[in-house]
This record gives structure tokens, C-alpha cells and sequence, in this order.
């Protein structure tokens, strides 16, 4: 059967890790990126960089260029048309991909070019020695990005009253209601989330590209130390995202027709049999429950039937890592046991988070793996936020039976219960522990308990607590289902 001519495909992929041990060694992101582009296209078997018709950059923290495709242009000496720049969240870079097939199909674009970077460990370093990085700066000449996503306000003003905004703070929460759903122990859950992260860190150690290659035992995962402190209970340093990276990533993806017309090797293309994205109701107060991602179910199983495929068919996986629970309640939603292997690159604390652009790098990953293994299929999961923005691909070195099919199950999404939210006066009174997490300081010491409570009426509150007491106590044994009582400025005490 002739394929159509618009099928989108994978060319090239590239990866570049700047192991910096001093400013002196620092590369600014646009420049990461373009050694990315051009390890792209030397990964397609081209001479150079093709020219492309569209730019589009993940959203970075790590420094402020307005438009930094229009930087990457002019590196390259191209002037595409369409400089894109996204929105924040890991989900961006399959949501890109998503986007760029749909575009290609459509006959909008023949070559896209997507990248991102981060240069956060320089940043450190820099301000650690006092110095302002000489990088490139916007000017009056620099022409506004096409914004290729969508922002998503996800936290809402009364979560903001509570102090309650960062991952660091949420996903502690869900792992204690993952464990309570589940009748674990503290200690039963901590042994499964650091037995799954030892495996992780054993991928990252065969990883030319991951950040730390060095495999740790469950032991040393879990166990609190000079180098694993504890951040958010459970969770000491090793069982959270490592942002502290210089790291980029890029993906070049045209049309079969234009791959062939620049002679890409048809074993080097990679086809994008499917695409979905969706999200979570969008403020994590509302979520009906902590230990499920029905959102994930949805949009995952959309994307496997759009590639006429199941969870079995599915040989390679990349789940979204940012944290232990995150990749657990992927797992559950998609159907699948943990001693499965869940990440091609080792995840986020190992491999390396760079903000919202890892799964630039997961992609590429995948790409190298599905080349050596041409039978089979591969499947990525992108989170953004607090488990709330989603995005997946199915991925495969063989085109599928249809072009690139891609869906939007959100409609479906908005219509699942959610959980009413109590303020103030409303919240006073007795209320019963749902989920819980204690923020440590930077020595070690417990100072903020965050508690997520379910009133009698089945509304859920916050509740917050500074008090020496109840946040030493917290860290021992099981809080949740003991009966608490809340203030109306959210403070908490035990009955």
C-alpha cells in the first residue's frame, strides 16, 4: 500500500549534556540547542541542517530571550516563517510533536524543528560567583513568537492562600494517598518507590546522555543523608526531579515526501502513529481523589486505540518521572506492573530534568531504541504540573495502517466528578486526614505540614501547620484517616 506523501516522520534526533564544573564552561541555551539541531540532522545522515519552515522552542526558566527560536534562526543562518514558542509544562514537547504531525498532514509546514534547553546548573554556579552571564539579550529588533500552546492556570487562589503551589509540596501528597489506597505501610510504600527508582538510576547509568550515571540501591534512595536530605516527606532529594541540569534536546520531523527528497535513509525515519492531549480538572483541589490520574486512563487508551494497538503491544515506554508517584499512577492508568522497564532514559532525578523539556529527550531516546528494534512500537507519556497536563505518542520504525490519527478527549474529562472545595468558615471544624506531606528546611528540620482533609460533608479543605510539634510528630507512622481540626485561617490540630 503507497503511503501518503504527508505522513509525518522523524528524521533526526539530538542530544546534548554540558557537564559543567565551573561558569568558565558555560553555554547559553540557544547555543545548546543548536548543537542539538545539528546532532539532529547528522542523525538523519544529512550534511547540514535542513532549512526549515518552522522553529518551535520549549518554554525555559533558565534565561529570558522573548524568542528564542528567533536566536536559533539566526545561529543556524535560516529565516523560517513561523518562530514558535510554547507554553510551560513537561507535557510541551509531545504536545509539539502532536502538533507538528498534525500540521505536516495538513500541508502547513514540510520541515519543523523543534528544541529546547536549559542552562540551570550555570545559572547556579553563576550566581554562587556573582556574575551576570553575557548571553544574548532581546531587543527592539527581536520580533514577538508565535505562541504554539496554551497556558494553563492550575492553581487556584485559594491554594495560593494555603501556600500550597510547587510539585515539591503535591506530589508528596499523592504518594500518602496512593500508599492509604493501596493498605501499605509507610514503610511498605517506601519500599516500593525505592526499589522502582533504583531500577530507574540503573537505565540512566547505561545513558550516554543522562546527567548522574551512577546506579543507586533501593537503600540508598530512600535512605536520608548528608546527600539525600529530606525535602517533602517521603521524599528525600534522590526521589525528586533534578532541575539543576544543562541540558538540550531536538527533534526534526518533516513530511515522508520531503525525507525522501533529502535522502533520510528509510531506516532512520521514525512514524508517529498517534496522538492525544488532555488534562486533569485543572486545580488539584477539585481532583476527586489523590490516587487516581483518570485523565491518563483516558487520553492513554485513546492513544493506543488511534494506533490500533493495546497496552501489550507496547514494547518501549517513557513514563513521565518527575517523581515517584507520578510514575506509579501513569502505570495504574495505563495498565501496566511495575517490573515493567517504565523509562528509556532513566527519568528526571537521574537523567536529568530540565524543566519542561525532558521529554524532548525521552523522544529522542525512543527514536535510537525503535531504529534497533523495527518491529516494534513504543509509547511516550508527558506530564505537566501536578500529574495535570498530559500528553502521549505511539511511536513506531514502521508506518501504521492509517496517517497520523490524533484526538482530544477532554470533552469526556470535564464531565467526571469533582470535589467541592470549603473555605474559611465553611472548612471550621472536624475533618478527616486525606493525604499529607511535611516540608523540610534546608538542614533536615520539618517546618511545614500540609494536609489535604475531607469534611463531613464531603467537601475537601486545606489545612497547614507550623508548629514544632505537630510537624516532628507527623513524620512517624500513618496520619491519614485520624480526625483533625481546622481553623478558619486553615491551621490544623489533632484530636
Amino acid at each position: 500500500m503507497a503511503l501518503d506523501p504527508r505522513t509525518p516522520v522523524i528524521i533526526g534526533t539530538g542530544q546534548f549534556v554540558n557537564r559543567t564544573k565551573s561558569f568558565d564552561e558555560a553555554i547559553e541555551p540557544v547555543e545548546m540547542m543548536v548543537k542539538a539541531i545539528e546532532a539532529a540532522a547528522a542523525d538523519a545522515s544529512l550534511k547540514s541542517v535542513p532549512k526549515a519552515d518552522a522553529i518551535n522552542v520549549v518554554s525555559l526558566l533558565s534565561w529570558k530571550y522573548t524568542n528564542p527560536a528567533w536566536f536559533v534562526a539566526q545561529l543556524l543562518k535560516q529565516e523560517p516563517p513561523h518562530l514558535g514558542y510554547s507554553g510551560t509544562g513537561g507535557n510541551t514537547p509531545q504536545t509539539l510533536v502532536n502538533a507538528a504531525a498534525r500540521e505536516i498532514l495538513a500541508n502547513q509546514f514540510d520541515v519543523i524543528i523543534l528544541t529546547g534547553a536549559e542552562a540551570s546548573r550555570s545559572r547556579s554556579k553563576a550566581r554562587a560567583a556573582g556574575i551576570t552571564p553575557d548571553w544574548r539579550k532581546p531587543t527592539e529588533a527581536t520580533p514577538q513568537p508565535v505562541q504554539v500552546t496554551e497556558e494553563l492556570d492550575m492553581v487556584s487562589p485559594y491554594e495560593v492562600s494555603r501556600g500550597i503551589t510547587m510539585p515539591v509540596q503535591i506530589y508528596p501528597l499523592f504518594e500518602t494517598a496512593l500508599r492509604a489506597a493501596n493498605n501499605r505501610t509507610p514503610e511498605q510504600q517506601m519500599q516500593i518507590s525505592s526499589e522502582l527508582w533504583s531500577r530507574f538510576s540503573e537505565v540512566a547509568e547505561r545513558n550516554p546522555f543522562a546527567w548522574s550515571q551512577k546506579a543507586l540501591s533501593p537503600e540508598e534512595v530512600r535512605t536520608v543523608g548528608p546527600h539525600n536530605r529530606m525535602i517533602g516527606l517521603p521524599y528525600p532529594k534522590y526521589m525528586n526531579s533534578n532541575n539543576d541540569v544543562d541540558m538540550a534536546a531536538a527533534v526534526i520531523m518533516c513530511s515522508l515526501e520531503k525525507a525522501e527528497l533529502l535522502g533520510v535513509p528509510k531506516d532512520h525515519m521514525i512514524f508517529v502513529h498517534s496522538g492525544t492531549d488532555c488534562h486533569e480538572h485543572k486545580f488539584v483541589s477539585n481532583r476527586w481523589s489523590f490516587d487516581r490520574t483518570p485523565a491518563v486512563e483516558i487520553g492513554g487508551k485513546l492513544a493506543l486505540d488511534l494506533a490500533h494497538s493495546n497496552i501489550d503491544d507496547i514494547a518501549f515506554i517513557d513514563l513521565y518521572s518527575c517523581f515517584p508517584v507520578a510514575v506509579q499512577l501513569g502505570a495504574q492508568s495505563l495498565g501496566l506492573k511495575l517490573d515493567r522497564d517504565l523509562t528509556l532514559t532513566g527519568g528526571l532525578p537521574f537523567a536529568g530534568g530540565p524543566w519542561n523539556n525532558y521529554v524532548m529527550h525521552a523522544i529522542s531516546t525512543m527514536t535510537s531504541v525503535l531504529r534497533e528494534h523495527p518491529d516494534e512500537r513504543g509509547l511516550i507519556w508527558a506530564n505537566g504540573g501536578f500529574t495535570t497536563k498530559h500528553a502521549f505518542g505511539v511511536y513506531a520504525a514502521k508506518p501504521s495502517r492509517d496517517v497520523f490519527k490524533y484526538a482530544d478527549p477532554q470533552d469526556e474529562i470535564d464531565k467526571l466528578p469533582m470535589r467541592e472545595v470549603a473555605h474559611e468558615r465553611e472548612a471550621e471544624g472536624e475533618a478527616i486526614v486525606e493525604a499529607y506531606t511535611v516540608m523540610h528546611d534546608r538542614t533536615g528540620s520539618p517546618e511545614f505540614a500540609i494536609v489535604s482533609c475531607l469534611l463531613p460533608n464531603g467537601k475537601r479543605a486545606w489545612g497547614t501547620s507550623t508548629d514544632t510539634f505537630i510537624t516532628k510528630a507527623m513524620c512517624e507512622g500513618e496520619w491519614i484517616g485520624r480526625m483533625a481540626r481546622l481553623a478558619a485561617d486553615g491551621t490544623i490540630s489533632f484530636i
